[in-house]
């Protein structure tokens, strides 16, 4: 079922700006983003040239996994956390148009998870400045990005650190699967609320 996507009227609060400079290119570009302080996650920003009303499908990217590189976590570890975040976050999106390919209408949607409760301070191969950003030194954050399928661009962020699965730390501290599916289930249902409240769903 497709139904349009419409920005919220509440979005009308701080404007923060952020500029971007290119690499070999003298010109500066500047984007606005409108903070929603009243959202369900604890950091929400929309950027403000954002037009929500073209959209009427998702596409789900594939998430990001960022952990020190001390952590003892295997790829296998890795694989299967990003399959327990799918599952949870399409079960949570039913009504949604989920799509697998890039279109004119098309949102696409990246999770990133970010833990860097253990972190020496050493960098983490592969991580964004945007990513860097929200992600501080002892936290554990999960970020969803909202951008237009076609061109990149950011529409919209959510973070949140509210949930803290318990990875393994160690050689003789396994993962904790029942704490990382109820973390999955957690965000999954912010980030539902997130896109009804301010996509106008």
């Amino acid at each position: 079922m497709n139904q349009k996507l419409t920005m919220s009227s509440c979005f009308v609060t701080t404007i923060l700006a952020s500029s971007l400079l290119f690499t070999g290119c003298a010109t500066v570009e500047t984007q606005s983003f409108v903070v929603n302080k009243a959202s369900t996650v604890q950091s929400a920003q929309i950027a403000a040239n954002a037009d929500f009303s073209k959209y009427d499908r998702l596409l789900a990217e594939e998430m990001g996994i960022f952990f020190p590189q001390n952590s003892p976590s295997t790829d296998e570890d890795v694989q299967r956390i990003r399959q327990i975040f799918r599952t949870a976050f399409i079960a949570e999106l039913q009504g949604y148009d989920i799509v697998q390919q890039t279109g004119p209408t098309t949102m696409a949607v990246q999770a990133s998870l970010i833990d860097l409760r253990n972190n020496t301070g050493a960098p983490i191969p592969g991580m964004r400045r945007e990513i860097r950003d929200v992600a501080t030194p002892g936290s554990l954050v999960f970020l969803m990005e909202m951008k237009d399928s076609r061109s990149n661009a950011v529409l919209a962020r959510a973070a949140d650190s509210a949930k803290a699965p318990a990875f393994a730390s160690s050689e003789a501290l396994e993962t904790d699967w029942s704490s990382v599916e109820e973390a999955a289930q957690h965000w999954a249902a912010l980030f539902r609320k997130f896109l009804d409240e301010n996509l106008a769903r």
